[in-house]
């Protein structure tokens, strides 16, 4: 199923990408590429119970594609098929621990002489989780959820062929780790997802 899912993301992800190149002889739609850094950690009550101690944020980074396509003079609609990757350190340890998904947001665009703000929805699929201990790593992509909701917000600068920067947030509605049984009672730890994330983009047309 979590195979099936993954398969069909990638496939709208390929299907509108294909879709924004032929529309964009009319100038209206560009494809472009961008990569960056991402500053990580879990919020929510549980965000440092769940992990044992003290969470902090560690770094990591984020690369794909996007299509974004202009429907008004100061609007645009662009959706994003990205690596991301997710997670925490503990403070004062050489410890941490890693997601990483492949993300599809879908961020709506208001745009005024380049600059623009941008806010929508995301979805995350989990295509892998290690806890880190040293140089020593550990799968537990079966303790977390395989599908993450969020949304996103931030702002940026595009020229509307070449380069572009932006910072992002990107906020979880879904818990990060799955629940799992204590007794008779069902355990769901409150911990979402948290980045920051700086990046630069290139605009083909």
């Amino acid at each position: 199923m979590r195979k099936t899912i993954l398969l069909l993301a990638l496939g709208l992800g390929v299907s509108t990408a294909a879709q924004a190149q032929y529309r964009g002889r009319g100038g209206n739609v560009s494809l472009g590429i961008k990569a960056g850094a991402s500053l990580t950690n879990f919020v929510g009550d549980d965000a440092n119970a769940f992990l044992g101690r003290n969470v902090d944020y560690r770094f990591g980074f984020q690369a794909g594609v996007f299509a974004n396509i202009g429907f008004a003079k100061l609007f645009a609609f662009q959706p994003e098929l990205l690596y991301s990757q997710k997670g925490a350190k503990l403070k004062d340890a050489d410890a941490g621990l890693r997601l990483h998904y492949i993300d599809v947001p879908l961020a709506f665009h208001v745009n005024t002489d380049g600059f623009f703000f941008e806010a929508g929805p995301q979805v995350g699929f989990l295509v892998g989780a290690k806890s880190e201990v040293g140089s020593a790593s550990l799968d537990v992509k079966s303790v977390y959820k395989a599908v993450d909701f969020g949304y996103l917000a931030g702002l940026g600068y595009q020229l509307k062929h070449g380069l572009g920067v932006g910072l992002r947030y990107n906020g979880a509605f879904t818990n990060a780790p799955d629940s799992y049984p204590v007794g008779s009672l069902t355990v769901q730890p409150r911990a979402r997802n948290s980045a920051f994330q700086l990046y630069a983009t290139y605009s083909f047309n």
